[in-house]
């Protein structure tokens, strides 16, 4: 699955990983708003890896957990969904505005496999300081440059370069940033 080749997505092999992440999750989305220090202890047992000072805000969805790597000092706001089927690697400092979706994932274009529940996954990555704005979606297999900023809506299906702002559906560059986005 990790590796892109195609799976069953009702194998029952994958559901004891699926129950983990569930009992998780349901751990990680009912601590208090205000309990960030909660999340933070929940974090590292849900995802891959955890980098220093994230903040995860609730409702967080994800399929497995322990593909996601994500980032020191990275944000994620209210109500991202991150279907890890395959790796999903977030930078450092980067930040995902609320409603952010990632799917990994990719139905079977053949409908007899489609409908036998075939899936095949490529990993995404949101390169450090990428910004993300609010319920922007990324398809299986893209990689977004660091500092590259993504217009709230906007759907990206093909990876975007670092330093630029990419917007609409499918996500276009509109602009290169004046620095090339990068910090000092």
């Amino acid at each position: 699955m990790a590796a892109g080749e195609p799976y069953p997505a009702n194998d029952p092999v994958l559901r004891p990983y699926r129950k983990r992440c569930e009992e998780l999750l349901d751990r990680f989305n009912a601590t208090a708003l205000a309990d960030q220090a909660g999340r933070n202890r929940i974090l590292p047992d849900l995802l891959g890896s955890v980098g220093a000072d994230v903040r995860v805000v609730p409702r967080f969805l994800c399929e497995f957990g322990f593909f996601i790597t994500l980032g020191d000092r990275s944000r994620i706001n209210f109500d991202a969904v991150l279907l890890d089927c395959a790796p999903i690697t977030i930078g450092s400092d980067v930040r995902m505005g609320p409603r952010c979706q990632l799917y990994t994932a990719d139905h079977a274009h053949d409908p007899a496999l489609r409908h036998g529940m075939w899936e095949s996954a490529r990993p995404i990555v949101v390169e450090d300081g990428a910004w993300l704005g609010g319920g922007v979606i990324v398809l299986p297999g893209v990689t977004i440059g660091a500092d590259t900023i993504v217009g709230a809506g906007s759907v990206v299906t093909k990876d975007l370069p670092p330093g630029v702002v990419a917007v609409g559906n499918p996500a276009r560059v509109v602009r290169t940033l004046d620095d090339g986005g990068r910090r000092p």
